[in-house]
C-alpha cells in the first residue's frame, strides 16, 4: 500500500488505499454475556477469520472475564471445518499458504510468552488444505504478535481489564485504525467509549456490523488505509475531480477589477 501511493504521489494521481486492520473489541462491565459472545463468535470466526473488518482483539473488564472466556470458548469449539462438504461447516481453510505461516508464527509467540490455549490453537492439514482450528487463547499480553500484527485466521485473544480509560488506550495502542466494536451494559456506556476510538467504523452492541451495513461512510485511520470512503454515496465519487464554472454577467465596464 505505501508502494502504491508513493507511486501515485509521484504522478499526482489519487489513490485510495484499503489496508490491514487490528480490529479491537472491548466488553465493557455489565454487558450481556450472551449477546457478547455470540456476536465475538461470529465477528472474529465468519471466513475464518480471514477479512479485513475482523475482530481480532478482546478486552473484557475483568468481572466478566472467567465468564466470557468460558462461554465464548463453548461457542467457538463447536465449530466446525467444512471439509468434508463445502455446505456443512463453519470454517473454511486458510487463504494461502505464505499465510500459514503468518498465523503459527503468532501462534508459536504467544504461548511461548505464557498465553493459554482455551480450545483451537493448531493448524490441521485436511483434504489437500491447511485449516486454523477455531482458537480462543487467554493470558495473553500487548506484547504478544497476535495482539500486535494482523492474523487474518480465526483467533481471538481475550485481555482482561480494570478501567475503561485503559481498555480505550489499549484498543487505541496500534498502528491500524480501520474498525472494532463496543459492548456495554447499555447503548449510552457503549456509545460514550465507542466515540474514543481512533478507527472508521465502530460496531455498537454487535460485532463485524461494519461489515454488512454498506450505508455508512468508513474511512481508514492510521495505517488501514488513506483516500475517501470505499462505502456509502460517497464511495461513487472516491476517484472524481469537480469542475466548478464561474460565469460573470455584470455588463458594465470593470465592475471590480482594479
Amino acid at each position: 500500500g505505501r508502494k502504491v501511493a508513493e507511486a501515485c504521489a509521484a504522478r499526482f494521481i489519487p489513490s485510495s488505499l484499503e489496508l490491514g486492520g487490528k480490529d479491537p473489541a472491548i466488553v465493557l462491565e455489565g454487558s450481556d454475556i450472551e449477546r457478547v459472545s455470540a456476536a465475538l463468535c461470529w465477528g472474529g470466526m465468519v471466513n475464518a477469520g480471514q477479512s479485513c473488518l475482523s475482530i481480532e482483539r478482546v478486552y473484557v473488564h475483568e468481572s466478566l472475564y472467567p465468564l466470557l472466556t468460558q462461554r465464548l470458548a463453548q461457542r467457538v469449539s463447536q465449530l466446525m471445518l467444512n471439509d468434508q462438504d463445502l455446505h456443512h461447516g463453519q470454517i473454511g481453510p486458510i487463504i494461502a499458504e505464505r499465510q500459514v505461516e503468518i498465523i503459527r508464527a503468532q501462534l508459536t509467540d504467544a504461548v511461548n510468552k505464557g498465553a493459554q490455549v482455551i480450545c483451537g490453537g493448531e493448524i490441521v492439514q485436511r483434504g489437500g488444505g491447511l485449516y486454523c482450528l477455531p482458537t480462543v487463547l487467554t493470558e495473553v499480553t500487548s506484547e504478544m504478535l497476535v495482539m500486535t500484527d494482523e492474523t487474518f485466521g480465526p483467533i481471538l485473544p481475550l485481555m482482561s481489564f480494570s478501567h475503561e480509560h485503559e481498555a480505550i488506550s489499549l484498543a487505541n495502542g496500534t498502528c491500524f485504525g480501520l474498525s472494532g466494536a463496543v459492548f456495554g451494559a447499555d447503548e449510552n456506556q457503549a456509545l460514550r467509549v465507542a466515540q474514543q476510538l481512533i478507527g472508521g467504523a465502530i460496531s455498537v452492541q454487535d460485532a463485524a456490523l461494519t461489515s454488512m451495513v454498506h450505508e455508512a461512510e468508513k474511512h481508514a485511520f492510521k495505517l488501514s488505509g488513506l483516500g475517501g470512503s470505499r462505502m456509502g454515496a460517497a464511495s461513487l465519487t472516491r476517484f472524481t475531480r469537480s469542475q466548478a464554472l464561474m460565469i460573470n454577467r455584470n455588463i458594465h465596464h470593470n465592475p471590480w477589477w482594479f
